[in-house]
């Protein structure tokens, strides 16, 4: 793990970043080449195809190394093309133990692609560490989860469940999309492996899918890398490129995303009209006081069931939203929502999505960077 003697503020600017040698560009530039002239054959000057590596990229998972202080980052096409290789470090029938609110692409990937090929996967609240002990075999080897969760907001103690892999010595990855570098960093937690959807807030800009992992290891890196190469879901030299400059602006955008995530929680919280919110800085959340130890602050993600609401009422809601987008995805400058059951959460079914409060009413806000006073008087608009 790196020692960083800069403050993360710093990291996200400077972090594993250098003057493009060629001229001294002060951002790393564009290489738009798939292939690199070769003085003899296999004497080149550090690349051969951009396949296997590209100088772009090569700065971008630097920098991605650098904001979750580990040693070796990995970019890839999107979010799921790094957990494709996650799991791919897997083999027929072992098993994986992953959080039962999980985002439903990572869910569909599980299930539908796979489960064909051998892997089984078990499904558990991890709100209590505890629980997840009781399903370890000796086939286990990967424990996956994310905090906090998509879309119900649920905080999970990564420093306990880092303790209980190591004792069984197995793989912990955590998606850690949600909360961003800026709020947490899993590695120093204990996990091994780290996973971001950078379409998301290392993007920030809702113009570029991309995905990345980060670890210590070397083994594991190596192990990864091959996947990486011979898989080749590689992220493209101008994707890349993006969320290098997105990361730059990380800290401050993050910032504001949790100053009124916080603002928009408590209205929320206070208004006749919603039944429920779910986001993890308020006091009386269940995991409150994990959530307050292992971020530095709770983020602008939020999810909210209006009062008495049915699926058609939470339909007239996001479409009445003016200043809020009605989209996929989120972490970008802008304010987004969904509508976790018929968009984010769809491929899940029905039954199991309302297990864990995936309910047909639940709506679900990337809070962005505006004005918060604005996106106020939307809600307040649209409630009515």
């Amino acid at each position: 793990m790196k020692e960083n003697k800069l403050k993360f503020n710093s990291i996200v600017i400077h972090g594993g970043q250098a003057p493009d040698k060629a001229y001294g560009a002060v951002m790393p530039p564009i290489y738009q080449t798939s292939t690199y002239a070769q003085k003899s054959p296999g004497e080149h000057l550090g690349y051969a195809y951009s396949r296997s590596a590209n100088p772009t990229r090569s700065a971008l998972e630097k920098s991605l190394a650098s904001i979750e202080n580990g040693e070796y980052g990995l970019a890839f096409a999107s979010g799921l093309a790094a957990i494709d290789a996650v799991l791919k470090l897997l083999n027929p029938g072992d098993e994986v133990i992953a959080t039962n609110d999980l985002y439903g692409g990572s869910y569909r990937l599980f299930n539908r692609i796979f489960e064909k090929y051998g892997l089984v996967f078990h499904y558990v609240d991890m709100q209590n560490a505890n629980t997840i002990e009781t399903l370890i075999t000796l086939k286990t080897k990967l424990i996956w989860l994310e905090t906090p969760t998509n879309p119900m907001m649920n905080i999970i103690d990564i420093a306990a469940v880092a303790a209980m892999t190591k004792k069984h010595h197995l793989l912990l990855a955590v998606d850690n999309t949600f909360a961003s570098p800026y709020l947490q960093q899993p590695l120093n937690l204990g996990a091994d492996i780290v996973m971001h959807s950078a379409t998301k807030y290392l993007g920030g800009h809702s113009d570029v899918v991309l995905g990345a992992l980060v670890v210590n290891d070397i083994d594991l890196a190596d192990k990864l890398y091959f996947i990486q190469n011979a898989s080749g879901a590689v992220s493209g030299p101008m994707d890349s490129f993006l969320v290098l400059r997105g990361i730059k602006t990380l800290h401050v955008r993050m910032q504001r995303h949790c100053e009124n995530g916080s603002i928009i929680a408590h209205y929320l919280a206070e208004h006749p009209k919603v039944e429920k919110v779910y986001w993890p800085g308020f006091e009386n959340h269940p995991n409150y006081s994990i959530a307050k130890k292992q971020m530095k602050a709770f983020g602008g993600m939020i999810s909210f069931i209006p009062k008495g609401s049915t699926y058609t009422d939470a339909k007239r809601i996001v479409e009445n939203l003016n200043v809020f987008t009605l989209a996929e995805s989120l972490g970008g400058v802008e304010s987004l929502v969904g509508h976790p059951a018929s968009m984010t959460h769809a491929s899940i079914p029905k039954e199991e999505r309302e297990k864990v409060g995936v309910v047909d009413a639940l709506i679900r806000l990337s809070v962005g960077i505006e004005d918060v006073s604005d996106l106020i008087a939307d809600l307040e608009q649209a409630l009515k």
